[in-house]
């Protein structure tokens, strides 16, 4: 079955339910599991400079970045139900913010004051956004940490993920998108990423995670990068923003709200 699930698209697969009943999946999945019906995904891309995905529940849970992929399976009034190409987070988007296709793009954004967010793709046209705020893709900064420096002051929101606002760990994505390297949009996912070290052997660039009490399928965890041996940047609500702040601070206000002790990967 693991080699079976290796040909399921990165992200959790797209399946929507009446129950215990799947009404609908992706054509991935057939032959994979049982369904009532199957479908192609269908390819968009953001148009706007970020759109919001929500939850079933209507709360906001990620954001589009422009010129990212959507794959869609499903639409419903003037709402689109899919699956985020780049971070894989599932939920609806609105179709006024979505175009057809997943054009390749040239360029990405590398500056934090562009009219366009941050790591958002683009191709040779990128209307508002000047040549010296765009790099090649696969032209990437070298330093996690001094991505996120540049985000200070930036207001903390939850389910955001831009250089326009954002939540603990949009910030750490944003921060390891912009270097080239993997960037899971959940604080779990981040948490995986690289090899574990000692809290007495973190240095500038390490992550740190603390995971959450009750944590879902949305909001697992907190997560911050080392600034130097004894403070971290992070998104918070507790400040607003984006700060610089000292660890052991941040590890006894979170482990004081029932947080588990911070844990420290290198990447």
């Amino acid at each position: 079955m693991s080699d079976l699930l290796a040909l399921i698209p990165p992200g959790p697969p797209l399946i929507l339910r009446d129950g215990d009943r799947i009404v609908l999946a992706e054509q991935a999945l057939e032959g994979l599991m049982r369904a009532e019906a199957y479908r192609r995904t269908e390819a968009m891309h953001c148009r706007v400079p970020v759109a919001d995905i929500l939850s079933d529940a209507d709360h906001r849970i990620d954001q589009l970045l422009h010129g990212e992929a959507f794959d869609v399976l499903h639409r419903q009034g003037e709402r689109a139900w899919g699956r985020a190409r780049r971070d894989g987070v599932v939920g609806w988007v609105a179709l006024d913010v979505l175009s057809p296709g997943a054009p390749l793009a040239s360029r990405r954004v590398a500056s934090v004051t562009a009219a366009l967010p941050l790591n958002a793709l683009v191709g040779e046209a990128a209307e508002g956004v000047a040549d010296a705020d765009l790099q090649p893709v696969g032209d990437f900064e070298r330093e996690p940490v001094a991505v996120a420096e540049r985000l200070l002051g930036r207001p903390h929101a939850l389910g955001a993920r831009s250089s326009f606002e954002t939540d603990c760990s949009g910030l750490v994505q944003q921060a390891l998108l912009a270097c080239g390297l993997p960037g899971p949009r959940r604080s779990d996912a981040q948490a995986d990423l690289g090899r574990s070290i000692a809290r007495d052997a973190a240095q500038r660039g390490d992550l740190v995670v603390w995971m959450a009490p009750n944590r879902d399928q949305d909001w697992t965890g907190h997560s911050a990068i080392m600034v130097d041996a004894d403070q971290v940047i992070h998104a918070t609500g507790a400040h607003g923003g984006v700060v610089i702040e000292a660890l052991a601070e941040v590890e006894a206000r979170l482990t004081g709200e029932g947080f588990a002790s911070a844990v420290f990967r290198r990447i």
